[in-house]
């Protein structure tokens, strides 16, 4: 499937693996919407997804997706656990504190569902070195705190050609958007100028509504769903419980996916 959409192509089903029937009960309960049926869980059964980012974006996707039975995901995270990360991170606990987040993540997750499987990747994520980190999956799913990093992956996503699912959460708010390379705005087509890279005040529960609809998102990509967040940035204020969805464009002249 790598670097195409379920709908573009057949080969996802043609490659699907057979689900047990231990994960015909395990998933049971997506399984009876009528979009996904036995051959949408064999997509995902499929489907190589990287996390990139285990922060609390990161945390709230990377459980939801494991728990949804995406065969294989790879979390990217250089950094420790901290006692400041709990309010947030919930694929964490104190016990973890000083541990590298990438593999107490791996850890986590495998409790989570031991029928997938999952990659902790102890890495910072640089313009060396994304492609070579991203390469082998089918998507990646932004769950970063800064924009540098974020361009990184951007521009590694359309140089691969897998979608980038985008998400970003502040205070008690947050957004996200789904790029599809070449064909959607991507994320330096919207945002050309980072913002300035510091600490913010962050509402844990909103990291979380942030990154299950991301996780949301990746599950309706792989599954086959076409009604995803492209060329649409949706914004989220926990503050008056307020969804608003701003229509975007591709800007032909990007310099990370434009044609001139």
């Amino acid at each position: 499937m790598h670097g195409n959409s379920p709908t573009d192509s057949d080969s996802m089903a043609s490659d699907s693996i057979t689900l047990t029937e231990e994960e015909m009960a395990r998933y049971s309960r997506q399984i009876s919407i009528p979009e996904f049926g036995k051959a949408g869980q064999e997509k995902l059964k499929n489907a190589r997804a990287a996390v990139a980012g285990a922060g609390g974006l990161g945390s709230a996707v990377a459980i939801y997706l494991a728990a949804a039975g995406i065969g294989y995901i790879k979390i990217i995270d250089d950094d420790v656990v901290e006692l400041s990360n709990l309010n947030r991170q919930i694929l964490y606990s104190e016990s973890d504190i000083g541990r590298d987040k990438a593999h107490s993540a791996e850890k986590k997750l495998r409790a989570i569902n031991p029928n997938i499987e999952i990659a902790g990747i102890n890495k910072r994520i640089t313009e060396k070195n994304a492609v070579g980190l991203l390469k082998d999956v089918d998507a990646v799913v932004d769950c970063l705190d800064n924009f540098e990093t974020r361009y990184v992956i951007n521009d590694a996503a359309i140089e691969i050609g897998i979608p980038l699912f985008h998400g970003a959460c502040m205070e008690m708010g947050g957004q996200v958007m789904t790029v599809m390379p070449k064909r959607t705005a991507c994320l330096k087509c919207i945002f050309p100028n980072p913002p300035p890279h510091k600490k913010t005040p962050i509402l844990g529960a909103v990291a979380g509504t942030i990154g299950t609809i991301q996780a949301t998102e990746v599950i309706k990509f792989f599954v086959g769903m076409e009604s995803l967040l492209t060329n649409k940035l949706l914004i989220y204020d926990s503050r008056f419980f307020s969804y608003d969805i701003i229509e975007l464009e591709r800007n032909e002249k990007c310099p990370s996916c434009g044609v001139i």
